[in-house]
Order: C-alpha cells, then structure tokens, then sequence
C-alpha cells in the first residue's frame, strides 16, 4: 500500500481497543499499589501502637519453708554471776586468789583486818559480863526476900519490885547476847568467801586497800562466776516473737571459733515489748561444761515455727514513694495494679513480705518509670506469664 493511500477503519479501531486496555491496566496497577500501600500503613499503625504498650517481666512471691530461721545477734553471761563487796570496813590483809583461779564454794579468798569491830566485839563481850552478873545478883536477892516472906519482915510490894527487876536484868541479858552474836557475825565477814563454784573473773582489790562495808561506794572486791552452763540473750523482732517457742532449738556462733556451732535452748522469755526497740527479751541456755566459752558476743540462729509460709519477692520490685512501700501486680486483664506492702524481713536480694499480696499474684519484678495504676502492660515471659515471650521475629518492625 502506498503511503499517500488512507488508513483502514480496522486500525484505528485496534488502536483504540488498545489504548482502552492500556488505561484500564494502568489504572489497575494504581488501585492495587494504593491498596497495598494503605494495609502496610495499617500494618505499621498496628505495630506501632503494640510497641507502645510496655513490656514487663513478672514472676509469682516465692512461699519459704515454715521452718525458717532468723539470725541476730546474742550476748552471753555465766548462768550465776556474783560481785563480792565486804560486810566489814577496814584494810585488806591478804587475798589469796586472783583472776582466773577456778574458786569452791566456801573457800575463804582473803581476809580483812578490822580493829575497830574488833574492839567493839570486846565491849559488847564485857557488857554481857556486867549484865550477866547483875542479872544473878537480882536472882539471889530475889529468892532471899522470898524466904522472909513467911516470917513477915518483907512485904508482898517488895517481892513483886525484885520480880519485876529480874525480868529487866533478863532482858539486858538477851539485848547484850544479841548484840554480841551481831558483832561475832560481822567479825565473821571479815574473811572473804566464795557462794559457789565457779571462777574468779575480777580481782579489784589488793593488800593495804581501804575497804568500805556495803556495794553501794566503789566496785566489787572480787567477782566469782559460774560459767559451766551460760545464758544467751537475744531481742527478738516482735513479729517473730509468737515463731519461737519455750524449748526450741537454737545455732550459735562464736568469733573466737569461726569453724564451730553451739546448741542452745530457749527457756525464758520478758513476755514484754521493749517500746524504744520494739523486740522482745529471750534466754536461752547454753553448757559450757567444758569451760571453752567465756561470755561475750555471738550471732544466734533461731528456729521459727510459723503456721503460714511467709511471701517473698525480688528487692527490686519493691516500689518506694509519695503513695509508700508498694509492688506493682499484673491482674488478669494484664492492667497493673499496685498493692502496699510491709516488709518483715529484709533478706538482700529477695525480700520477705508479712503482709500485702497473695500467693497468686503476678509480681512486676523490675517496674519501669512512669508506670501508673491500670496501665496496659505486655507480659514478657517468665513465672506467672500467661504466654510464651516474644520471639525477636515477633519484635521486628513490619517493612514498608
């Protein structure tokens, strides 16, 4: 066909037809890159919103043993402990024991000299001589008088004075007796004795002192202590006072022995609060048959006997502010929720509850800033999740 010759009909309608399914196409290609564009917006909306939602690891407060034990310290002393002052004043003549001597019951350990009750002692000794034998001279007087009673040359007034003169001679008698016998005791005192067995722990007292009678002007002369057995007192916390009981069993340490442990016995308790500390006053007994203590200092382990486990959770989900000593909880709609706590036992890494929470509570373990009472959270994994933690996968950001 020749150039100048015109177009056919049918090609300008292939053109045509063409063109109509070049557009329809393209317009195709716009809607569905639109479309997908929009889903991946959506998409992106929809990570960005989850990530918003805070992630927190949770776990449930571990229930200890009910046979737990508490660790304080104790202060020990012998079970019988005696500061001896003197009864008599003077100056020490001799002593005969020094510290650490083991002492018997009734040795004598030194002595005073005392000359000035000695010669009240020899007074009181010839008072009761002239008492004594006035009281015999009024006796023979008496029965004399009575022996003319009968002859009428002594009058019933006077036997009665005699009678009655007697008596009072009798008494002075008695009354110099016993004053004697007191001086006798107080010259007794003038050697120093031991109450009994034991050891003599202090010595402050030496040959030539002045000695004053009573304990009230200066320290004891000596101090004698019994320490085969030993008391051990120890405060205890007043929560944990009803988790020890009369009898129970108790650890000891000793500073003076690292690598060793002593039984003791609770025995005693003040059944009192101390206001100012707040704990209460236990004794225990500890034997020491074989001498190898010596008072002091030493921590004590003691066994609770409780009827319900106690509660404890990480230290650092604990939550201190303006609202108090709180831990954040994660309920079962996965909102926090926070509860007050009281500690009773501080324990470094884990912390003992006495009151608060629940066995089955989902405790937030490390609560992020910010964090507020209903907030949405996401449970990461761990003990009380709900669901397994996220796989990095899950975390990534959808591309787009």
């Amino acid at each position: 066909m020749s150039p100048t010759e015109p177009r056919s009909p049918v090609s300008h309608r292939k053109l045509g037809i063409f063109g109509v399914v070049a557009l329809i196409a393209a317009g195709l290609v716009v809607g569905t890159g639109i479309r997908a564009r929009e889903e991946q917006g959506s998409k992106l909306k929809e990570w960005t919103d989850d990530q918003a939602v805070p992630s927190v690891a949770v776990t449930l407060p571990n229930a200890k043993s009910l046979n737990g034990t508490i660790d304080l310290p104790g202060r020990l002393e012998a079970y019988y402990r005696a500061p001896i002052f003197a009864r008599v004043s003077g100056y020490l003549k001799s002593w005969s024991v020094d510290m650490g001597a083991r002492v018997k019951a009734g040795q004598v350990i030194a002595e005073i000299e005392a000359p000035d009750l000695d010669q009240q002692l020899l007074q009181a000794r010839a008072d009761l001589a002239s008492q004594q034998a006035s009281a015999r001279l009024s006796e023979a007087t008496l029965n004399r008088r009575k022996t003319l009673v009968a002859s009428n040359f002594v009058s019933a007034q006077e036997i009665d004075e005699r009678t009655a003169d007697l008596s009072n001679k009798n008494a002075a008698v008695h009354s110099g007796q016993a004053n004697v016998e007191r001086l006798e005791a107080l010259a007794g005192y003038k050697k120093i004795t031991v109450p009994f067995d034991g050891v003599v722990t202090a010595r402050d007292t030496d040959v030539g002192a002045l000695i004053n009678a009573g304990g009230g002007s200066g320290p004891a002369m000596f101090v004698v202590s019994d320490i085969t057995k030993l008391r051990v007192y120890v405060n205890v916390p007043q929560n944990y006072v009803s988790a020890i009981k009369i009898g129970a069993k108790a650890t000891m340490v000793m500073p003076e022995y690292p690598n060793r442990t002593f039984q003791a016995t609770v025995e005693a308790s003040s059944q009192a609060v101390d206001v100012a500390s707040g704990t209460t006053r236990m004794q225990l007994r500890l034997d020491n048959s074989n001498g190898e203590l010596m008072g002091g200092y030493a921590s004590v382990k003691l066994n609770l006997q409780r009827d319900t486990a106690p509660l404890s959770i990480p230290a650092s989900a604990l939550i201190f502010n303006g609202s108090g000593l709180r831990v954040a909880t994660v309920g079962p709609d996965d909102k926090v929720q926070f509860k007050t706590v009281t500690i009773a036992r501080d324990l470094g890494k884990e912390i003992e509850l006495a009151s608060g929470i629940a066995p089955d509570d989902r405790v937030i373990t490390a609560p992020p800033d910010g964090l507020s009472d209903g907030d949405q959270v996401r449970v990461a994994g761990g003990a009380g999740a709900k669901g397994k933690p996220a796989t990095a996968s899950e975390k990534q950001a959808p591309k787009g």
